[in-house]
């Protein structure tokens, strides 16, 4: 059930909000999976980068584009990580107060470690005057280049008119120029300047590449010859970005565009999805997924499209086809791997020769759904079923698009689609370039989800508006954003800070002074960092940044054990949570006797977990079967656990009274008890009921990291450890498979500060 909920922001939250309104969207995005929008607050914008930025990519450095202009002047445009780009400076999207906390700017303050964030500060106090359009400079620490140009591109509303657009053009241009001010002043021959002001500050994308490119070439045709910069960089390390700098760079600095570039024509964003429609070749797509579609009997020469991606997949594409129709029972997508092609993985769509437009929309969605679940951030589609079925290309162009406006209200993760037409159907593009013209007027989420309108909503009060999957996630967050403004301490409790390397504590200790103490706390296995201090924002700010900082530990924690895993089992590390209907739940009766009612149940699906699992009892050589036990875990490990499995961070006791392991309880009733003391606030409980393989057992102890030897041998340990009868603990976490995640609300008050205002029940495939 997703649900929209609306949290009254008083003062304090709008200094927050003001202080750190992208770490606040990236800690709820990652504790309760909630987005989060913050209305009636345009007076205190969001401060961070005017360009998205969710990590380096996984990718290499690959330029799309050169050119040399007169006099010498170099223009590239590159798909990289800004933060590791080899220039003498590289351009920040920073905001008015220097304050490098989202975005863009605090990937590069990270990277380059706690100076940057002093020089700027120090920067702040001896000049008054920082508005939009400037640019300083300060040294680059950690990064690969000698200087970081701190440029302030405009910032517009969520939803820009274009009144807005045209405002804010020449102050766009004026922060170009002061980059190059600034880099001729310091003599800094080569720049990296991303696309500023494109993404948090709302400048639409294709309106920023022209304004940028066309910016670059007016200062080449006033340029003094041999003065600096002489190479101009455009990196990005989105593909929409990259793409859109690429083309107003063959339309405006080559003449004509080249024939053998993709060109993005119409881009639209909602939410965390941004939908391009451009004309090329299928099979020629860089995005991590590829949608082919094919018949029934997995004959992927027949077809257009099939064939096309065949012939460049080669024939183990249509070997591994036939190895899967052996699996099928029914299902209509089918995955493969890329092969010849450049991209991550192929989703076969499967046909039946009767095929209509009624069964279009559940399959795009599908697809859209398969590819978040699976880890992906980028999908292409062809113009389905227009070839061989023959259906009507403005009836295909809207079902598809309405699945991503869906897809798009649904999800929580960020996803690229794009809409591929081949380069000689123009009536097919210009169908789908109808619809998408459609979606450009209205990008907003459906009626349905908005709920009514009225003159007041159009002008709300001061308020975050939270999106979530659940009732239960919306609610929590809600909680959760209660207890913020009012905090004079901030208490964190994770075991992942213990993974804090140097870096992380350098950026803690620029957060010192002024009146702020960040403490770290360790007591009885629990793990955690305090932060003191006033003014009350200041501390929460600081408090969330820590928390923003786990988040991308436990990322990287989560993606080092699931390369482990990928060693241990011949599948694919995916994960899927599939709902069970709560009121049929063969165990319901175990938690109903604790007295909880269940909100939720959902089963992991993990084959690789299965595996090692499997091979962890061979490797115990265990004759017993496995017992059904409990596990207690905060909600933002809920996510991991169908992931990588159990570890014994998640969950610690209160006291690790019977070893220092993964604890478990035999009954739902005795997990309460164990883990009592985690967040007794909250009106839901998560639970995981998984199988563990206790084997030989042995009475625990508070001194024990590992179970002591069975005898004489050192090497022959015990399995696990017993706390009494309702207690194991196992000092690995492949010993325990989590096969349900059961959500269940206990009879607390709702919290009073927020309104629920639509629950809607979304008919997509999960």
């Amino acid at each position: 059930m997703a649900c929209r909920l609306e949290v009254p922001a008083n003062r304090d939250m709008i200094k927050i909000v003001r202080q750190c309104g992208p770490t606040l969207k990236n800690v709820l995005r990652s504790k309760f999976g909630c987005t989060a929008d913050f209305l009636g607050m345009d007076s205190a914008p969001e401060p961070g980068s005017g360009a998205s930025w969710s990590g380096p990519p996984k990718t290499t450095p690959k330029k799309r584009f050169h050119v040399q202009l007169r006099d010498g002047l170099e223009v590239t445009v590159w798909k990289a990580d800004l933060t590791a780009f080899p220039v003498d400076a590289v351009v920040n999207a920073a905001n008015n107060m220097l304050d490098h906390c989202g975005g863009l700017a605090y990937a590069l303050s990270k990277a380059g470690g706690p100076d940057i964030q002093k020089e700027s500060d120090a920067f702040k106090k001896d000049h008054f005057s920082f508005g939009t359009g400037d640019a300083a400079v300060t040294n680059a620490g950690l990064l690969p280049c000698k200087k970081i140009i701190h440029a302030v591109g405009p910032c517009l509303p969520s939803e820009p008119t274009e009144k807005d657009v045209s405002l804010a053009e020449p102050l766009l241009e004026k922060a170009v120029q002061s980059v190059f001010h600034q880099a001729a002043q310091h003599r800094l021959k080569s720049v990296a300047i991303p696309a500023l002001s494109s993404g948090l500050f709302n400048f639409p994308l294709a309106q920023c590449a022209d304004v940028i490119v066309a910016t670059v070439k007016r200062h080449a045709e006033r340029r003094e010859k041999g003065s600096p910069p002489t190479h101009v960089h455009l990196v990005n390390h989105d593909e929409p970005s990259v793409r859109e700098m690429e083309r107003a760079c063959r339309e405006k600095l080559s003449g004509s565009p080249s024939p053998s570039i993709q060109i993005s024509t119409l881009t639209v964003k909602m939410q965390q999805v941004t939908l391009t429609l451009r004309k090329g070749k299928i099979e020629e797509q860089e995005t991590d997924v590829i949608v082919n579609t094919t018949t029934e009997n997995l004959d992927l020469s027949v077809g257009a499209v099939s064939k096309a991606i065949s012939q460049r997949a080669g024939k183990r594409m249509q070997q591994e086809m036939e190895e899967n129709a052996k699996h099928l029972q029914h299902r209509r997508l089918v995955f493969t791997q890329p092969y010849g092609l450049r991209c991550k993985e192929v989703f076969h769509i499967l046909w039946a020769s009767e095929a209509t437009k009624e069964v279009f929309f559940p399959v795009i969605s599908e697809c859209l759904v398969a590819a978040a679940s699976r880890g992906h951030t980028s999908i292409a589609f062809p113009a389905v079923g227009t070839g061989s079925l023959g259906l009507r290309k403005r009836d295909v162009a809207q079902i598809m698009a309405l699945a991503v406006k869906v897809f798009a209200v649904d999800s929580l993760k960020r996803m690229d689609v794009d809409f591929v037409i081949y380069p000689t159907e123009d009536d097919t593009f210009m169908s789908f370039e109808a619809e998408m013209r459609t979606l450009q007027l209205d990008s907003s989420p459906p009626r349905s989800w908005t709920g009514r309108e009225s003159p007041s909503e159009a002008t709300p009060p001061p308020q975050i508006r939270l999106s979530a999957a659940s009732r239960e996630a919306a609610r929590e967050a809600a909680r959760w954003l209660g207890t913020l403004s009012s905090s004079v301490s901030y208490v964190i409790r994770n075991n992942f800070v213990q993974y804090f390397g140097v870096r992380e504590f350098q950026r803690l200790q620029s957060w010192t002074g002024s009146g702020l103490v960040i403490q770290e706390t360790f007591q009885n296995g629990n793990a955690g960092m305090t932060v003191r201090g006033e003014p009350t924002e200041e501390v929460v700010a600081a408090g969330l940044r820590v928390e923003e900082m786990l988040c991308a530990v436990q990322e990287e924690f989560a993606r080092e054990a699931e390369l482990a895993m990928s060693l241990r089992s011949t599948r694919s590390v995916s994960h899927e949570a599939k709902p069970v209907d709560s009121a049929n739940f063969a165990h319901g009766d175990e938690f109903r006797r604790a007295g909880l009612q269940i909100v939720r149940v959902d089963r992991v699906e993990n084959p690789a977990l299965r595996d090692v699992f499997e091979l962890k009892r061979k490797q115990l050589e265990l004759r017993v079967s496995p017992r059904q036990m409990y596990q207690r875990i905060p909600a933002q490990f809920c996510e991991m656990v169908s992931h990588i499995g159990f570890q014994r961070e998640y969950a610690p006791p209160e006291e690790a009274a019977f070893g220092e392991g993964i604890y478990f309880a035999r009954s739902v009733g005795e997990a309460q008890k164990v883990w009592a003391h985690q967040a007794p606030r909250e009106e839901f409980l998560y639970f995981v009921q998984a199988q563990v393989q206790t084997g030989n057992s042995t009475p625990g102890r508070p001194d024990l990291i590992l179970p002591p030897p069975v005898g004489d041998d050192p090497l022959v340990l015990y399995d696990s450890l017993t706390g009494g009868p309702g207690v194991s603990v196992v000092f690995s976490g492949h010993q325990a498979l989590p096969e349900y995640i059961v959500v269940c609300e206990k009879p607390v008050e709702p919290p009073s500060f927020c309104s629920e205002i639509q629950t809607l029940e979304m008919n997509v495939p999960r």
